[in-house]
């Protein structure tokens, strides 16, 4: 299985459980991987053969950018299905969303969920 990897998309949004996640807002990085076939891209040159990775930046920023969420699981869910939708040749799609500066105490450097699914 080749690989279609979409790293570091930073994104200014006001997700959260927590109001003042709301009302200030932080950035979040999302990391998208994508599991598909990519021999008939690799055999072509054609980009129809293969999946736009603007289109896949795109389609991220707006769910990320869209209307706020409590959980980075149910964000990282949204991801996820927009893509399958739009990309039936992804057999496996892993989405991993970090916060780089909850509003937690202690002494971390960021945290993240990684969501994984794969066609059945």
């Amino acid at each position: 299985m080749d690989i279609i990897k979409v790293n570091g998309i930073r994104l200014y949004a006001y997700h959260g459980v927590l109001q003042a996640e709301r009302d200030i807002g932080q950035y979040f990085i999302v990391d998208v991987v994508l599991y598909t076939d990519l021999s008939d891209a690799g055999v072509s040159d054609d980009v129809n053969d293969t999946i736009n990775y603007a289109e896949v930046y795109q389609s991220v920023e707006t769910i990320v950018q869209g209307p706020p969420v409590n959980l980075l699981e149910h964000l990282g869910h949204k991801i996820i299905e927009k893509l399958m939708n739009d990309y039936p040749a992804v057999k496996k799609i892993e989405v991993t969303i970090t916060k780089p500066s909850p509003p937690i105490d202690g002494n971390y450097k960021d945290v993240s969920v990684t969501l994984n699914r794969e066609v059945k």
